[in-house]
């Protein structure tokens, strides 16, 4: 049975032996277990069925157990500076469904960065943040709610806004429990919004928008068919079509999304501006 999962690092735990194209380096920081995958080339990319590009996972203890971590947050955006720009124009956008709770990381998240981009030169000499760079930030909704495809609007924004890179934030499919809530992925390969949960939109990436699309995303949810493979070692499948759709989340998915959104919200707002004191995006935000 073919497992339904958006992780990188789970794709590859399904191989004894690490595939051709693939490679794969594990470390440890603070409480922070962090695996790097660089799939090299389309022959990784076939293996593992993921885009060519670098993966970063970092494991966490649950987010529903602990108040943001001052480690873990450097933890994260450091991981973050690694794959976004040094210097250029962001746009940040929070992918999914924010009255549907699995689905509200990205519109949450969105909702706690610091956009800087309608800020005018004055004000920024007067708050002293005049090297700050320029970002923008969106949480389109989606298609049911809208009528217009995500990348259609981020399409017409890349040519309009003409931000030098994108973010975008979204809820992710695991195949494991342990990991809802626990997990952060970063990748800059882009995403194909959906596709954990079987409702794939169309692909946002460079090769579709043609600027660094770079992800981040927790997994919120499994899906039933695949809990069901692996709780009974593969001798039980949902043999109803209906079954087979249904996914399962946390019971405390709301503190979950919550404490998430902080978390990956604080982790972006430190590494777009490395260059700020915290104290000062805090108080910007307020």
């Amino acid at each position: 049975m073919q497992t339904r999962t958006d992780l990188a690092l789970e794709q590859r735990e399904q191989f004894p032996d690490l595939p051709d194209g693939v490679e794969c380096e594990e470390f440890k920081k603070g409480s922070a277990a962090i695996t790097k995958i660089t799939v090299k080339n389309e022959q990784g990319a076939k293996a593992i069925k993921k885009p060519v590009g670098s993966y970063l996972t970092v494991e966490v203890p649950p987010f529903t157990d602990n108040l943001k971590s001052e480690e873990l947050i450097l933890t994260l955006a450091e991981n973050l500076t690694e794959l976004i720009p040094k210097n250029g124009s962001a746009l940040v956008v929070g992918l999914g469904n924010r009255e549907i709770t699995p689905d509200a990381l990205g519109p949450k998240t969105a909702g706690k960065i610091l956009a800087t981009r309608q800020i005018g030169a004055e004000l920024r000499r007067v708050a002293g943040i005049e090297k700050i760079r320029s970002v923008s930030v969106l949480a389109p909704g989606v298609l049911g709610q809208t009528g217009i495809e995500v990348f259609d609007l981020l399409k017409a924004l890349s040519t309009s806004v003409k931000p030098d890179f994108i973010i975008v934030i979204d809820a992710l499919a695991s195949r494991y429990l342990r990991r809802l809530g626990t997990t952060v992925q970063m990748s800059d390969s882009g995403i194909t919004p959906g596709a954990g949960v079987g409702n794939a939109r169309h692909e946002i990436s460079k090769s579709t928008l043609g600027i660094p699309v770079i992800a981040v995303g927790v997994p919120t949810v499994v899906d039933a068919e695949t809990l069901v493979f692996d709780l009974t070692d593969g001798k039980t499948n949902l043999n109803q079509p209906a079954d087979r759709e249904m996914i399962v989340t946390p019971r405390e998915i709301d503190l979950l999304i919550d404490r998430a959104s902080a978390l990956l919200a604080d982790a972006i707002n430190r590494a777009l501006y490395y260059n700020v004191e915290p104290e000062l995006i805090a108080e910007l935000l307020s």
